[in-house]
């Protein structure tokens, strides 16, 4: 299971989404999704984004368990 760690990075960057969502250019609505964990894919194109907006590695965002995911 992929765990995405948005949340914890913004909090170690002081960042919002909302100043998030203006720097990557992806909706608010979109990034919302990412960071509850509900979002089934993510672009390279939109990890690069992220990673560039937060200055961070892309395993600082997400996060590899071996727990199943229970769908």
């Amino acid at each position: 299971m992929i765990t995405v760690n948005l949340d914890v990075m913004l909090a170690r960057r002081k960042m919002s989404l909302t100043e998030l969502s203006e720097r990557v250019g992806v909706t608010l609505a979109n990034l919302s999704v990412l960071k509850t964990g509900k979002a089934k894919a993510v672009r390279f194109s939109t990890l690069d984004a992220l990673c560039r907006a937060l200055d961070c590695q892309p395993g600082d965002i997400l996060e590899f368990s071996g727990e199943a995911e229970n769908d």
